[in-house]
């Protein structure tokens, strides 16, 4: 299944942000595959940030990471950077972006 989710950055935190991307910790992507997720690909316009992933099963995914002490680490991180709530919010799978237009 593939996910759209929408989060935001802090203005001020834009390069912060990145820097944690380009160094992702090792444990965490073997994690995150572990769960399922083929792929997942970030993009930025301003502060709005753009998620794609391809993964079996979301919520799923969710589930198995969601007390993974590297994954619990890395959340915390993620909201210092953040605007809005990444996608191991309160909405959980229900947090992507609904399909509007396919092809």
């Amino acid at each position: 299944m593939r996910i759209a989710l929408h989060t935001r950055v802090r203005a001020d935190r834009i390069d912060a942000y990145e820097a944690a991307h380009r160094a992702v910790p090792d444990e965490l992507t073997a994690a995150v595959r572990a769960a399922g997720v083929s792929s997942w690909t970030i993009w930025r316009s301003g502060g709005e940030l753009f998620h794609l992933l391809e993964c079996e099963d979301y919520a799923r995914l969710l589930g198995e990471l969601e007390h993974l002490p590297v994954n619990v680490d890395w959340q915390a991180r993620m909201a210092e950077l953040l605007d809005v709530t990444h996608d191991y919010s309160a909405h959980g799978a229900e947090a992507g972006l609904p399909v509007v237009w396919q092809l």
